[in-house]
């Protein structure tokens, strides 16, 4: 068992979060990074032990063009800032793994420069990929090199180089001897030469104990990079897909089958590949944006925190606020917050409450963390499983449609269960538990017994379910200065007049949905969505890989077609083949 088994990661994109500019004009240091102290407790407040923060050091513009790997950027602070905010989230009991960008540098990287003064006679020519002195680029180096996703300012490391190997493993031991960070997500992982990352771990393994690795990864077998000799976990980009829609499409067969298809890439381990599952990131669409239907993010929320892996909360969507990406720009996913303006959501904000619920579920549930996944019941709108690890076991029903929805379920042992989200009590009979799952929501059931300190009694509001608007579920995100990023003209993100919240509300946990106004299929409808899940799945990685292109500049029609064709990138070969 290692911290990271457990984890509940929080994950902050700082130069945005901090409202950083846009550009690094490396005129002077700005101290915005001593901002995040406030956040880390309401981090722990919402039930996360874990951050993930990048990218955090020097760069020229969104942080994915490293200058320089010691030092923190200039926009944020120095690097005494850096250690004292990984002081201050050890003494909170708080894990921080950083980003780390080592399939590329930027143009201004010590390295490039003088490969640009020196050419031919550049000591680091071999640092970079196919550097041709024969070619030459839109910023007329009289040069050509590799990049990543067609972009020139993201210049291509040679990681067979065992210079540039070595230089990259220095840069990890530093990490930990000046800031002691606790892990590391690779960016671009998908992409990096796998005895490079073999090397990682072999420093990883050496520098200190449980130091985890952690990849960007879209498509494939994931078990190419999850083994004992490369990377801890991946990101989980196929159950994110899966998520918004299985919802979207009434299809929980689509969720289903990516479950079993990744818990059975896990082999032998009870507990799966223990992949990095989120619902949205700094690259894609708030989940909120995402959902036609806005009370389905209660059990989206639900099998976040309950399926195998480790659940990750992108900052802001524990608030419900929205993200969508316009005019080729990730601007409105990347939006400045002040704390401030939420600081009584996780009374106020039903999304906040229930976030928080679940983070406290989480770590006082062990077979969510370690245990193995049996499917129990499963309709294009119902969905049920069970997790059991030793003596840990719980079940968990979740259910899509407007109606309440009854189900009986196997559960282990005797006496009651106890709904740890409605706080409901059923008796055990004949071997089973006999619920009512309301619409749009879902619960985790335990043994009464097993309860021990939790506490049930605060109260949550209904997240409110209308496909005609968009809105959000808290007053204070609807605060424009909190929702859009700097130097952003209005309109980044809808947000309209939220439901109020009650004074009369009960004391247990309840978050049920309530009814759309138009028309829905009746509770247990077979109905099948448009188009095969194979169809679909592809479709949602390929939109992911576009994602993480749009965020460097705009998508030509050319690199769209590369995507869809599967012809252009190294990272896409094959790609049907994966699946």
């Amino acid at each position: 068992m290692a911290w990271y088994d457990e984890a509940v990661f929080y994950h902050i994109y700082p130069l945005g979060l901090l409202g950083a500019p846009k550009e690094n004009k490396y005129d002077g240091i700005t101290h915005r990074l001593p901002e995040l102290n406030p956040w880390v407790d309401h981090i722990k407040a919402i039930g996360c032990n874990a951050i993930y923060i990048g990218p955090l050091f020097e760069s020229e513009g969104h942080g994915y063009e490293t200058t320089d790997y010691k030092k923190l950027d200039s926009r944020l602070g120095d690097n005494n800032d850096l250690k004292k905010f990984v002081k201050l989230c050890h003494k909170s009991g708080v894990r921080v793994i950083f980003d780390g960008v080592f399939n590329h540098t930027g143009r201004s990287f010590f390295a490039f420069k003088d490969l640009k003064e020196h050419r031919e006679g550049s000591r680091y020519r071999d640092w970079y990929c196919n550097v041709n002195f024969y070619g030459n680029n839109e910023y007329n180096d009289g040069f050509s090199y590799d990049n990543w996703g067609g972009y020139n300012l993201l210049v291509k490391l040679n990681q067979r180089n065992p210079e540039v190997r070595d230089y990259i493993c220095d840069v990890i031991r530093f990490w930990i001897s000046e800031f002691d960070v606790d892990g590391i997500r690779l960016d671009a992982a998908d992409v990096l030469d796998f005895d490079f990352m073999k090397a990682l771990r072999a420093t990883a393994n050496e520098v200190k104990p449980e130091f985890w690795l952690m990849g960007e990864v879209i498509h494939g077998d994931y078990t190419r990079w999850v083994n004992e000799g490369t990377l801890h976990s991946v990101t989980n980009y196929n159950l994110h897909k899966a998520l918004y829609s299985g919802h979207n499409d009434h299809n929980y067969f689509e969720i289903a089958h990516t479950v079993k298809r990744l818990y059975d890439m896990g082999g032998s381990r009870p507990d799966g590949l223990k992949l990095y599952n989120f619902t949205d990131n700094h690259d894609v669409e708030r989940i909120y944006t995402r959902l036609n239907n806005k009370a389905h993010l209660t059990p989206v929320n639900i099998l976040l925190y309950t399926l195998p892996g480790i659940p990750s909360v992108y900052y802001g969507s524990e608030f419900g606020i929205e993200g969508k990406k316009e005019n080729h720009s990730d601007a409105s996913l990347r939006p400045a917050l002040n704390l401030n303006d939420f600081k009584d959501a996780i009374k106020s904000n039903p999304v906040t409450a229930l976030t928080a619920r679940l983070g406290m579920i989480r770590q006082n549930t062990p077979a969510l963390s370690y245990g193995d996944y049996r499917e129990l019941r499963l309709t294009n709108r119902q969905y049920a499983f069970a997790r059991k690890s030793g003596n840990g076991f719980c079940a968990v029903a979740v259910n899509n449609d407007d109606n309440p929805c009854p189900m009986s379920l196997p559960v282990e042992g005797g006496g009651s269960y106890t709904g740890l989200i409605s706080g409901n009590k059923v008796a055990v009979e004949n071997g089973q538990i006999n619920i009512t799952v309301e619409g749009n929501s879902g619960d985790i059931w335990v043994p009464t017994e097993s309860i021990g300190d939790m506490k049930l009694t605060k109260s949550v509001k209904a997240i409110r379910s209308s496909k005609q608007t968009v809105s959000t579920v808290s007053g204070m995100a609807s605060d424009a200065a909190a929702v859009k990023a700097p130097e952003e003209a209005p309109g980044a993100a809808d947000t309209k007049t939220p439901e109020q919240a009650q004074d009369n509300a009960p004391e247990s946990i309840n978050v049920p949905g309530t009814p759309a106004p138009e028309k829905q299929a009746p509770t247990g409808s077979t109905d099948t969505p448009s188009g095969s899940y194979e169809d679909g799945i592809i479709k949602g990685l390929q939109e992911a890989v576009l994602a993480r292109m749009e965020k460097n500049g705009p998508i030509t029609d050319q690199m769209r077609r590369d995507v869809e064709n599967n012809v252009y990138h190294d990272s896409l070969i094959n790609w049907i083949k994966s699946f």
